[in-house]
């Protein structure tokens, strides 16, 4: 779940206005295309799994598109906190589930929103791909524990004919795109070598994940069982409901909570599927309240071709010099040249790169967008095309090389991935 927003800049330039205006504005051609798909100017009813933070920030999209593009409607809500579900219900209108399995049984919902803790994603598609129902599911795709789920849920939706979207929104930025085109006509000839990352400050304690209530208690309006669904059992504890990311039952900290936004498309940028070899490190070396790392570094090799770098820390925010949200802008280098980001521009350096030499500079033509990533996912679903952004088999390559990682950390041993076993210890 993304928690990053872009940091002003006195002087706004063409790249910062398109991402700031893009919310407020309509794209004619992707809209046209809904709309004369749509049979009888149906919309489709969306359903939220999810009230807390990114639950709601989704639903304030969704009521976007419902207000503007007019081809979805909210038709319910549900959480296992019934003040957060009632809060959310009621600001936009719809049923209240408390049980998403009631949701789901609902004929009124088309689309299910997934924005629950980690370790709920993977049976929550699964059963609602079963129902019938589309899914956008926030990422990560699974728990780092949870690799069986991860390909269970990967072969449920392609077995299915629902549409199905991770919520890396970064896939939203045509650079990505641009780039991969780059790559595949031979730019840079084969990439041997990429640097990317992520860098934050915060420890999602009561900044970054208040408690809502500090004297909640599990009853009526809080299941705890539910949300503890098969993470080991525990008592109650406030902090463990309401901040669940700090905590290894349920969350992998940098890796699979963060890592996702970047790997995603780096790894379709340069074309590479599932790592042969897989290292992680790191640790808490800031924030000792929480049970997983705050600063956690990866090294991936793929087919012995490309060696990629994933370094990243909550303790400091520094990116470098050329700023793109919080994710580092990557360095992707090939045998013939080298491809990173400047601001507005996608940026070519030979690969004997003088000083004295002006890189080749190419506009991007648009960015990264939360409203443009989701309308293309309704699109998607109405059009039955389950060629998303950010489609399952992509997803679930991404997710298996981060939970390489953490067991690569967790039991200090080098990971390997092997088709039928997936990732295995050497």
């Amino acid at each position: 779940m993304e928690h990053s927003q872009m940091k002003k800049h006195q002087n706004m330039s063409r790249r910062s206005f398109i991402k700031t205006t893009a919310t407020g504005l309509i794209a004619t051609a992707s809209v046209s295309a809904v709309k004369s798909s749509m049979a009888q100017n149906n919309r489709l009813g969306i359903g939220v799994i999810g009230c807390g933070g990114r639950g709601t920030h989704l639903s304030q999209v969704v009521k976007h598109l419902q207000d503007n593009d007019k081809t979805v409607q909210f038709k319910a809500f549900c959480d296992i906190y019934r003040p957060r579900l009632d809060k959310l219900a009621d600001i936009y209108g719809g049923k209240k589930y408390m049980d998403y399995r009631e949701l789901l049984n609902d004929k009124e919902v088309d689309v299910v929103i997934i924005a629950t803790p980690d370790h709920h994603h993977a049976r929550q598609t699964i059963e609602a791909v079963k129902a019938g129902k589309h899914v956008y599911c926030e990422k990560p795709m699974t728990h780092w524990t949870q690799w069986e789920l991860a390909k269970q849920m990967t072969e449920a939706v392609k077995q299915s004919d629902c549409v199905f979207q991770i919520g890396t929104q970064a896939m939203s930025d045509s650079v990505w795109k641009q780039m991969k085109e780059l790559v595949e006509q031979g730019k840079i000839g084969q990439p041997v070598h990429v640097e990317c990352g992520y860098f934050r400050l915060g420890d999602w304690g009561e900044r970054g994940m208040p408690i809502d209530d500090p004297n909640a208690k599990p009853g009526p309006d809080l299941n705890w069982d539910a949300f503890l669904e098969d993470a080991p059992k525990r008592e109650f504890d406030v902090s463990r409901f309401f901040r669940w990311r700090m905590y290894a039952d349920y969350a992998g900290g940098m890796s699979t909570d963060l890592y996702p936004h970047i790997l995603t498309p780096v790894v379709y940028t340069i074309g590479v599927h599932m790592p042969k070899i897989v290292v992680g490190i790191g640790g808490k070396l800031r924030y000792e309240e929480r049970e997983i790392p705050d600063t956690f570094d990866m090294l991936i090799n793929y087919d012995n071709k490309t060696d990629l770098a994933l370094l990243g820390t909550q303790a400091n925010e520094y990116q470098g010099t050329s700023l793109r949200g919080q994710n580092r802008v990557p360095v992707i280098r090939g045998w013939e040249g080298t491809l990173t980001i400047n601001e507005e521009d996608i940026v070519f350096w030979p690969a004997k790169a003088l000083k004295t030499q002006n890189p080749e500079k190419i506009p991007i033509q648009k960015g990264e967008n939360l409203t443009d990533y989701l309308r293309s996912f309704i699109d998607c679903c109405i059009r039955k095309d389950k060629n998303t952004l950010s489609p399952i088999d992509m997803a679930f390559e991404v997710q298996t090389t981060l939970i390489m990682g953490m067991l690569s950390w967790k039991n200090s041993k080098m990971y390997t991935y092997e088709d039928g076993k997936g990732p295995v210890a050497l």
